[in-house]
């Protein structure tokens, strides 16, 4: 196993400290991670090595395979030792809390340089007091959430009660002006009914005068064909013919028209005979 061959320190960036990822290889030999040392020659225009000063020759920097595989395969360790409850480093049983790292470590951790004037517990207290504050949270976020599910709805209580409310007060506003249609229909077939009835009338008084206006216009023909005769005699024999009574034509306008003894012919008060209807 990779634990039993190399330390951590062994397997450790020495950019960051930190066990490598993606660990690439320079020509001096040297090995970083890829992303520490291209932040590294980020800013420089010599590429170096960051611990021989060596310059690069190589632009392109080769993963380091082997290195990369054994992080791997030590990291997996880790994690299994930790998943069993024994050190990682010491191969211990975890019994204790570092209270500063917040992570559990054995008696020989305790004792390292690592965790110099560091503040422990036994682990089953810190798992303990974990779970209180862990309690303490999951009660907090079921009243929040309570809390929330409550608020929810009512908002949702309240959107019905306005869809509900529109719609309501649209179908009122349709009906509204469903009546004020029908009323601005009935007006409209009542108005125009009564026109027409009144054109009715009014057509049938103007015939009835355009009758006896044509009655007239005919005795008075007659009457002036009479006259025009009796004024071809060559003699005074026409003076003793009587005046023919068509000679004084009648008006049918009634009260429109007054006959004067001095003037044999009607004369209507109107200035407009077609008023007389």
């Amino acid at each position: 196993m990779a634990s039993r061959s190399f330390s951590e320190e062994d397997l450790s960036c020495p950019v960051c400290c930190d066990i490598f990822i993606n660990p690439v290889l320079l020509s001096c030999s040297h090995s970083f991670c890829s992303s520490c040392i291209q932040r590294v020659w980020e800013n420089n225009t010599l590429k170096e090595c960051p611990v021989c000063r060596t310059t690069s020759s190589n632009d392109r920097t080769p993963v380091n395979l082997a290195l990369r595989n054994l992080c791997e395969s030590f990291q997996q360790e880790r994690r299994e030792k930790s998943g069993s409850g024994v050190c990682r480093d010491h191969n211990e049983k975890l019994k204790l809390f570092c209270l500063d790292d917040q992570q559990p470590v054995c008696v020989v951790c305790r004792d390292s340089r690592k965790h110099t004037n560091h503040r422990f517990s036994p682990l089953d207290e810190a798992v303990a007091d974990k779970k209180e504050i862990l309690k303490a949270s999951l009660e907090r976020l079921q009243e929040e959430l309570k809390i929330s599910v409550n608020r929810e709805q009512k908002l949702c209580k309240t959107a019905e009660d306005i869809k509900f409310h529109a719609q309501g007060t649209e179908t009122q506003i349709k009906d509204e002006f469903e009546e004020l249609h029908q009323f601005l229909h009935d007006e409209e077939a009542a108005r125009i009914t009564a026109l027409r009835e009144e054109e009715k009338k009014r057509n049938q008084r103007m015939k009835k005068k355009i009758e006896e206006t044509s009655k007239q216009i005919s005795s008075l023909t007659i009457t002036i064909r009479d006259i025009e005769e009796q004024m071809k005699a060559e003699d005074a024999s026409f003076l003793q013919s009587p005046i023919s009574s068509r000679s004084r034509p009648q008006s049918n306008c009634g009260d429109h028209f007054h006959r004067s003894p001095d003037q044999p012919e009607a004369q209507c008060l109107t200035e407009d005979a077609g008023q007389c209807w």
